[in-house]
């Protein structure tokens, strides 16, 4: 099976050499991505900055053929654990019971940015 590359129009390009959803066969892995809009705005507060990621990240994964329901993995990249609050009401506008398995991992990030977040997609048997 090929691996095929893809973005989503109206995000933010990436970053460096990677490409923002990537698909072989029925799994989609999506890259990091942080509260940034595509015009280049880092948004101010963590809540902010966690729905821009998810809302940039849902759309690659999209972008690939998979959507919300298809996430079975997320991981999130905090940089202080006095956000966790905060980035889990969040996480439960974009998810809901049974939720995806995750992981949060406290990291230094580049300046301004307060969360990273990237999740692994799993499409059914008849491609959907």
């Amino acid at each position: 099976m090929a691996r095929q590359g893809s973005s989503a129009p109206g995000t933010p390009p990436p970053a460096g050499p990677y490409t923002p959803a990537v698909r072989i066969g029925s799994i989609v892995a999506g890259s990091g991505q942080v509260g940034i809009t595509a015009d280049g705005l880092v948004l101010d507060g963590v809540a902010a900055q966690t729905r821009q990621a998810f809302t940039n990240l849902l759309a690659h994964l999209a972008s690939a053929g998979a959507s919300a329901a298809d996430v079975i993995s997320v991981r999130v990249f905090l940089t202080d654990v006095e956000h966790f609050d905060a980035m889990n009401e969040v996480y439960r506008e974009f998810f809901s019971d049974p939720y995806p398995a995750r992981s949060t991992i406290y990291v230094g990030l580049p300046a301004g940015l307060l969360v990273e977040i990237d999740a692994m997609a799993v499409l059914s048997n008849d491609g959907s």
